[in-house]
């Protein structure tokens, strides 16, 4: 074999080994933002748990207050059916933002709980209601933070099948649609400082 011959075959190697490399590395960042979907899933799975317990807490004292009770049911039962459609398909947009819609909704309807919550001191003195409250919260941080992972994960995924050459070879390795971001109704909100009158 000539020198030309070896050099073309190991030119031929090293573009094989660069195409492998980039197939590998988009089904590492794939494999790792489902990953970080699922810490997602594992701590809202907790809190739709949590939900019915606290619910069931405060019926006792509040016999007249269905109403706020039943929305917090009703908007746990949502999202719980937006985390379903959302674990089925991690990074799809109509997923994420069915899920974020869902838990936009059910962070309301705690809300409206606990601002009804504050009419019954005895309830808030309840230990049993401190108990879940204070597993409620820390649960909503945890998901929180497992939902920035996510939202890094998706970055990192879409950043890089974005990137040259990679761009050029996703589409053909299956990876045509980029990974959406999991945002909450309330992002635009959050984004915005407080307003102080006085």
């Amino acid at each position: 074999m000539s020198i030309s011959t070896l050099i073309f075959l190991a030119v031929i190697a090293a573009l094989i080994f660069f195409v492998i490399g980039i197939y590998n590395q988009l089904v590492t960042l794939r494999n790792r933002f489902q990953n970080a979907f699922a810490q997602i899933e594992v701590q809202l799975k907790r809190r739709y748990d949590l939900i019915p317990n606290l619910v069931e807490t405060a019926k006792g004292y509040m016999a007249h207050e269905r109403e706020t009770l039943e929305a917090v049911i009703a908007a746990r039962n949502n999202a719980v059916t937006g985390l379903k459609a959302a674990a089925a398909q991690p990074g799809n947009a109509q997923s994420m933002a069915q899920l974020g819609g869902a838990e936009g909704l059910l962070n309301s309807a705690l809300g409206r709980l606990n601002v009804t919550l504050e009419a019954y001191p005895d309830l808030k003195a309840s230990a049993n209601m401190q108990q879940l409250s204070e597993e409620l919260s820390s649960t909503e941080n945890k998901a929180a933070f497992a939902r920035q992972a996510f939202n890094d994960a998706v970055m990192a995924y879409n950043t890089y099948k974005q990137s040259f050459p990679p761009v050029l070879l996703a589409a053909s390795f299956g990876h045509a649609q980029d990974a959406s971001l999991l945002e909450f109704a309330d992002s635009a909100a959050i984004q915005e400082a407080p307003k102080v009158s006085f």
